[in-house]
């Protein structure tokens, strides 16, 4: 059973940094690629960013392009969100999901592409 578990959101003022983490368990973390989501009450989860298994590709969502950054730890089956220069508009919460793909490169920015998620954690952004 694939366990998703995130960390690390808060309540931030506008123009903070924050660094979200996310630890899988029950899977051989190593050949899933991952990725961050955020939902806010009366939305659909959008994307906001993913990364390969190999951590060579990524991609975002314009919203945070420029100042977002994920990342990965294979050796300890953990990827991170670092977002900067944080808005009001970033608040929502932020789920963790993982997928296992063929590709070391795959990368994959829709919610249905994704089997396992976290519970989430909430970020809010005062102004």
């Amino acid at each position: 059973q694939v366990v998703l578990v995130e960390s690390g959101g808060g309540l931030v003022q506008a123009g903070g940094s924050l660094r979200l983490s996310c630890t899988a368990s029950g899977l051989t973390f190593s050949y899933y690629t991952s990725g961050w989501f955020r939902q806010v009450p009366g939305r659909e989860r959008e994307f906001v960013a993913t990364i390969s298994w190999s951590g060579s590709s990524t991609a975002y969502a314009d919203s945070v392009k420029g100042r977002s950054t994920i990342s990965r730890d294979n050796t300890k089956s953990a990827v991170y969100l670092q977002i900067d220069a944080l808005k009001p508009e970033d608040t929502g919460v932020y789920y963790c999901a993982t997928e296992k793909t063929e590709q070391p490169i795959t990368i994959l920015t829709q919610p249905p592409e994704y089997s396992s998620w976290g519970q989430g954690t909430q970020v809010t952004v005062s102004s």
